[in-house]
């Protein structure tokens, strides 16, 4: 008998199942589940990223036809 441990083989298209420590190739467990919260929260973010560009967006148009409007009345 010998003291070393045995290496365990596995299939490369096996990409394990819940109890393997394996990952999918993208890097998520293949068997993992959606947390709903975290998808809810990221649209949430999503959501004021985007009003916050639009109304960026909104202001430098503004800001660009009343310089033009000065510009022209001068």
């Amino acid at each position: 008998m010998s003291s070393q441990l045995k290496e365990e083989k596995t299939n490369e298209n096996d990409y394990g199942n819940i109890y393997s420590q394996e990952r999918h190739p993208d890097g998520f467990n293949k068997d993992s589940k959606v947390n709903l919260n975290d998808l809810v929260n990221r649209l949430k973010s999503e959501k004021k990223k985007e009003r916050k560009n639009n109304l960026l967006l909104s202001v430098a148009a503004v800001s660009a036809v009343t310089a033009f409007g000065i510009i022209l009345t001068l």
